[in-house]
């Protein structure tokens, strides 16, 4: 399957959320759900910072938008059920050889506010059906800071398997370096479960 051809799914739909790429719009959304979390957010996120705009995140929004449409990225957002208010981002990303390969990394962040409450772990389970069903993907990765204890739950309590730590992986902001820990699921491992 070429990436000519495929055209991405848009949303998955649960009765406690929506997981769907962002539309021209949501940038209000984006800077109330950042700006709101930048505390817990500013450990395990590099890109956080104090203070995001509504204009700057609806450039943000544009160009999640403009990339999934060409099949160049697909950032998602986490959205209440009435999507009235962001609850997160996710996305597949192409980051593991991509639609070619058929294979992406999956990654996320939850808001403050609703963070510790078993909402990560049931967008990665949504995730990994959807993606299973809906998309191409024949592998699905999770990539996650070592430190980062509760990003390593979601992962486990969502079935996937732990593959190893690159150990010194990353360079932060700070100078200081962090192991990333990998796990990943499989197509027909998610197939055997469902």
């Amino acid at each position: 399957m070429g990436t000519d051809s495929f055209i991405a799914p848009e949303r998955w739909v649960t009765p406690d959320f929506v997981v769907r790429g962002y539309q021209l719009g949501d940038g209000v959304l984006l800077a109330e759900a950042v700006n709101a979390s930048f505390e817990h957010l500013t450990t395990f996120m590099p890109w956080a910072k104090p203070y995001q705009s509504v204009e700057e995140s609806e450039l943000i929004v544009r160009r999640f938008h403009g990339r999934y449409l060409l099949n160049a990225d697909f950032v998602l957002g986490i959205f209440s059920a009435d999507e009235g208010k962001l609850l997160g981002g996710s996305g597949f990303h192409l980051r593991e050889g991509g639609l070619a390969e058929r294979s992406a990394e999956i990654g996320m962040w939850i808001r403050a506010e609703a963070a510790g409450k078993g909402l990560g772990t049931a967008v990665l389970k949504a995730l990994l059906a959807w993606g299973f069903t809906e998309w191409p993907w024949e592998r699905l990765a999770w990539h996650c800071d070592g430190r980062n204890l509760a990003s390593r739950r979601t992962a486990e309590k969502a079935g996937m398997a732990h593959e190893g730590v690159l150990r010194q992986h990353s360079l932060m902001p700070d100078g200081s370096r962090r192991d990333t820990v990998l796990f990943a699921m499989l197509k027909e491992e998610w197939e055997r479960n469902h």
